[in-house]
């Protein structure tokens, strides 16, 4: 099915970069973007923290991993918590994956916020995150293009040399977040706005917001990716419980307060609820499995969208 725009949704899967369940076994990064690629997604994407309650995988590090591992699949970071990270070595890292896997990298970028304790173990101040990022994102495109960058700012001193191989150009950037500051920095910045936790009505409405911002500042309108969580089950009660398990572990938060935006249930349900978001001009749905089987999931979910590419 078409959005808004007439154009196509592109379908990506979150790989099981996290341990919500506490399982303790290995995380099947590899596999699971090997299958992916196999059922034709069009995006891998990698979730990124570098403290928070469910063991976690470093983002770039396990990016690169399904970067060897596929061809076309693009490559996403929803979102890389920048301003926790020193920007020259991430400049460095992110041009070594575009180099990996050229013109396939897509940057997702946001502040962060919901564990104060990965703040204080980076160093790095809670408050200053958005100021910090702003003043990162000014500077990230030089160092990218393999631009020599000299800068004493009030959050970041860079003092590098050009850093090569550079990328050439920057990859496209998305911005995540659900304040009014996150869509006035994508409407500012970058090719695209990341929601997540918002219906389908907002998602219009945010939409036309990023529009009227982007003409404000003279830049093209960002599109929008949306952030969903999934578990795909004939019953319904057990998608539940096993989406309630990894709330609770990744982000110690119920079910309860995200449930209406979370797709739950047998597949013709969970197609109608992404078919709402397609409809509401969203252009990226970025599916995250809520399953102690991610790969199962992805096969549940590509079923889905074969349902949605018949409509």
């Amino acid at each position: 099915m078409t959005g808004a725009d007439g154009g196509r949704a592109r379908w990506g899967v979150v790989a099981p970069t996290f341990d919500p369940y506490g399982s303790g076994k290995p995380l099947p990064v590899v596999a699971g973007a090997k299958r992916a690629e196999e059922l034709g997604f069009d995006a891998v994407w990698v979730g990124d923290h570098l403290v928070c309650p469910a063991p976690v995988l470093d983002s770039l590090c396990a990016l690169s991993a399904v970067a060897a591992v596929t061809s076309r699949t693009q490559l996403g970071i929803s979102v890389l918590q920048l301003g926790l990270r020193h920007l020259v070595w991430t400049a460095k890292q992110l041009a070594t994956l575009d180099a990996l896997a050229p013109g396939r990298l897509r940057l997702g970028v946001g502040v962060g916020g919901e564990f104060e304790e990965e703040f204080r173990a980076a160093g790095v101040t809670i408050e200053s995150r958005g100021a910090r990022l702003d003043e990162m994102l000014d500077l990230l495109p030089a160092l990218l293009r393999g631009e020599p960058v000299d800068h004493d700012g009030a959050y970041v001193s860079v003092h590098s040399p050009a850093l090569l191989p550079a990328t050439g150009s920057s990859p496209p950037l998305s911005v995540g977040g659900r304040s009014d500051r996150a869509l006035d920095r994508a409407a500012r910045k970058a090719d695209q706005w990341i929601g997540i936790w918002h219906g389908a009505r907002t998602v219009n409405e945010r939409r036309e917001r990023l529009a009227e911002l982007a003409f404000r500042y003279g830049r093209p309108a960002p599109s929008v990716a949306m952030v969903v969580l999934a578990n795909v089950n004939e019953d319904r009660e057990v998608a539940r419980i096993e989406t309630a398990a990894a709330l609770k572990g990744q982000y110690r938060m119920p079910l309860q307060m995200v449930e209406r935006w979370t797709a739950l249930g047998p597949a013709e349900e969970v197609a109608k609820m992404l078919a709402r978001y397609i409809e509401a001009g969203v252009s990226d749905l970025v599916l995250l499995p809520t399953s102690p089987d991610p790969l199962t999931q992805y096969e549940r979910l590509a079923t889905v969208r074969g349902i949605l590419d018949r409509a």
